[in-house]
């Protein structure tokens, strides 16, 4: 009886083994097909993805080349455009300046008018302000015109122009000046200020402290005589720079004369650290004068008012902090 049990359950084990030995074969099949197929699909499916992903690569780069292709070949159409502009205007600048400083020449200022020879300087004083000191040529030409035998009104005429253009530039350059600086303004009174500076007192204004570029510097103003004729000021300036005041600590003073035709950009007082200070005279009357001193950087002074090589070598251990 042990053994047909035994027998029984035997036949069961082969018939299953007989029937699943080729069902797992097929589900093997299936599967390896399976995974082929769709292993297949995906690395197709990400062969194409990387090359869309190139392509839009590429051309998002040709993009960008071609928009900085157009965007140099611009910047060099416009460099050459305003280099073009530039000599032009120099070309242009330079004829001018020539033909005018010919008519204060010795051989052609004898021919002219007094309205031509003041016409010419205001063309100079207007254009070339920045880099000239005119302040011979208004001179010279007050002179002549108030010695010429031309009647009163038209003598008057001819030096109020003068005048007028010696503030219209001093009123530019100020412009240019005080946002760059600091100024502070004064008002003289002439009935204070000695006739003979070796005889009396000068006249000693409230002095002010100024910063620029952080640096601090006290600046006093002494008018030692006035002349009315010419309408200038003697001045002395003193300035202190204090310990501690962002630039080595010192004591500077200047002496000299300051009128209408002293222009701040060309005549100013040289400062350490390419520094720079200037007076202008802003209105002179019978009973007083107003004077403004403006401090400013170097830089913004006149071109021809080079700055000192080693004032350039300081300035540059500084900014790169050597």
């Amino acid at each position: 009886m042990e053994n047909s049990e035994e027998n029984k359950t035997r036949d069961r084990w082969d018939k299953a083994d007989i029937i699943l030995k080729p069902s797992c074969a097929i589900f093997t099949a299936l599967a390896v097909a399976a995974l082929g197929f769709f292993g297949s699909n995906y690395l197709k499916n990400r062969d194409a993805a990387e090359t869309a992903l190139r392509e839009r690569t590429q051309a998002a780069e040709m993009s960008v080349r071609e928009r900085t292709q157009a965007t140099e070949m611009n910047v060099r159409l416009y460099t050459e455009l305003m280099s073009k502009r530039e000599e032009a205007e120099s070309a242009l600048r330079k004829d001018m300046f020539q033909s005018i400083i010919q008519s204060f020449l010795k051989a052609e200022k004898a021919r002219l008018k007094p309205k031509e020879k003041v016409l010419n300087l205001e063309l100079l004083a207007y254009n070339f302000h920045e880099s000239l000191n005119l302040k011979p040529l208004f001179v010279d030409l007050e002179k002549e015109i108030t010695a010429s035998g031309d009647n009163g009104s038209a003598k008057r005429g001819y030096l109020d122009r003068l005048n007028k253009v010696a503030s219209d530039v001093n009123r530019k350059e100020m412009l240019v000046l005080e946002q760059a600086g600091q100024k502070f303004e004064r008002r003289i009174d002439l009935n204070q200020v000695p006739i003979d500076s070796s005889k009396a007192a000068p006249l000693i204004l409230v002095d002010e402290t100024l910063y620029v570029d952080g640096i601090e510097r006290n600046f006093k103003i002494s008018v030692q005589q006035a002349d009315r004729k010419t309408k200038e000021l003697q001045i002395k300036l003193d300035i202190k720079t204090p310990r501690d005041s962002g630039a080595p600590a010192d004591t500077n003073s200047a002496e000299f004369w300051v009128g209408f035709f002293d222009f701040p950009l060309v005549d100013n007082t040289r400062l350490s650290q390419d520094q720079r200070c200037a007076i202008v005279v802003n209105r002179f009357v019978e009973s007083s004068v107003d004077i403004t001193l403006v401090y400013f950087p170097g830089s913004y002074a006149s071109l021809k008012d080079k700055p000192y090589y080693q004032e350039v070598v300081q300035k540059l251990v500084k900014t790169k902090g050597l």
